[in-house]
Protein backbone atom coordinates (compact mmCIF):
# COMPACT_ATOMS: atom_id res chain seq x y z
CA UNK A 1 0.00 0.00 0.00
CA UNK A 2 0.95 3.79 -1.17
CA UNK A 3 1.24 6.43 1.13
CA UNK A 4 0.14 9.95 0.01
CA UNK A 5 3.46 12.13 -0.33
CA UNK A 6 3.00 15.26 1.87
CA UNK A 7 2.44 17.31 -1.80
CA UNK A 8 -0.48 15.24 -3.18
CA UNK A 9 -2.19 15.29 0.78
CA UNK A 10 -1.42 19.08 -0.33
CA UNK A 11 -3.50 18.66 -3.46
CA UNK A 12 -5.71 16.21 -2.23
CA UNK A 13 -6.79 19.14 0.33
CA UNK A 14 -6.75 22.27 -2.06
CA UNK A 15 -9.36 19.87 -4.58
CA UNK A 16 -11.51 18.93 -1.26
CA UNK A 17 -11.53 22.70 -0.78
CA UNK A 18 -12.79 23.79 -4.00
CA UNK A 19 -16.52 24.66 -4.32
CA UNK A 20 -19.03 22.37 -6.09
CA UNK A 21 -19.56 25.14 -8.67
CA UNK A 22 -15.97 24.65 -9.63
CA UNK A 23 -15.95 21.19 -10.87
CA UNK A 24 -16.20 20.68 -14.53
CA UNK A 25 -19.17 18.25 -15.45
CA UNK A 26 -19.45 19.25 -18.77
CA UNK A 27 -18.32 15.23 -20.05
CA UNK A 28 -20.62 13.52 -17.74
CA UNK A 29 -24.13 13.43 -18.39
CA UNK A 30 -26.47 14.21 -15.54
CA UNK A 31 -28.54 11.21 -14.41
CA UNK A 32 -32.72 12.29 -14.04
CA UNK A 33 -33.71 8.75 -12.63
CA UNK A 34 -32.81 5.91 -11.57
CA UNK A 35 -32.38 3.32 -14.49
CA UNK A 36 -34.49 0.03 -13.91
CA UNK A 37 -31.53 -2.81 -13.80
CA UNK A 38 -29.56 -0.44 -10.93
CA UNK A 39 -29.07 -2.56 -8.36
CA UNK A 40 -28.60 -0.18 -5.09
CA UNK A 41 -26.07 -1.85 -2.55
CA UNK A 42 -23.87 -3.25 -5.48
CA UNK A 43 -20.85 -1.60 -4.72
CA UNK A 44 -21.77 0.77 -1.59
CA UNK A 45 -22.71 -0.73 1.48
CA UNK A 46 -25.24 1.78 3.46
CA UNK A 47 -23.90 2.67 7.19
CA UNK A 48 -25.85 -0.08 9.80
CA UNK A 49 -27.17 1.54 13.17
CA UNK A 50 -28.51 -0.59 15.84
CA UNK A 51 -32.33 -0.33 16.65
CA UNK A 52 -34.49 -1.79 18.97
CA UNK A 53 -38.09 -2.68 17.37
CA UNK A 54 -41.16 -4.47 18.53
CA UNK A 55 -42.37 -7.00 16.53
CA UNK A 56 -45.50 -9.08 17.12
CA UNK A 57 -45.04 -12.38 18.15
CA UNK A 58 -46.51 -14.23 15.10
CA UNK A 59 -44.53 -12.19 12.20
CA UNK A 60 -41.19 -12.74 14.16
CA UNK A 61 -42.18 -16.00 14.02
CA UNK A 62 -42.77 -15.88 10.45
CA UNK A 63 -39.62 -13.75 9.82
CA UNK A 64 -37.48 -16.33 11.62
CA UNK A 65 -39.04 -19.48 10.41
CA UNK A 66 -37.88 -19.24 6.91
CA UNK A 67 -34.15 -19.27 8.34
CA UNK A 68 -31.41 -17.17 9.55
CA UNK A 69 -30.96 -13.62 8.19
CA UNK A 70 -34.57 -12.34 9.20
CA UNK A 71 -32.88 -8.85 10.17
CA UNK A 72 -31.59 -8.69 6.60
CA UNK A 73 -35.02 -9.87 5.06
CA UNK A 74 -36.71 -6.77 7.24
CA UNK A 75 -34.06 -4.40 5.78
CA UNK A 76 -35.27 -5.46 2.69
CA UNK A 77 -38.70 -5.36 2.78
CA UNK A 78 -37.87 -1.56 4.25
CA UNK A 79 -35.90 -0.75 1.58
CA UNK A 80 -38.55 -2.27 -0.92
CA UNK A 81 -41.27 0.18 0.65
CA UNK A 82 -38.75 2.98 0.84
CA UNK A 83 -38.16 2.98 -3.22
CA UNK A 84 -41.98 2.50 -3.83
CA UNK A 85 -42.90 5.52 -1.62
CA UNK A 86 -40.53 7.27 -3.79
CA UNK A 87 -41.61 6.56 -6.49
CA UNK A 88 -44.26 8.30 -6.13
Amino acid sequence: MHRLTAEKRKKLGRLAARPDREIDLSDIPEIREIPSDAVIGKFYRPKKETVTIRLDADVLAWLKASGGGYQTRINGFLRQLMQRSRMR
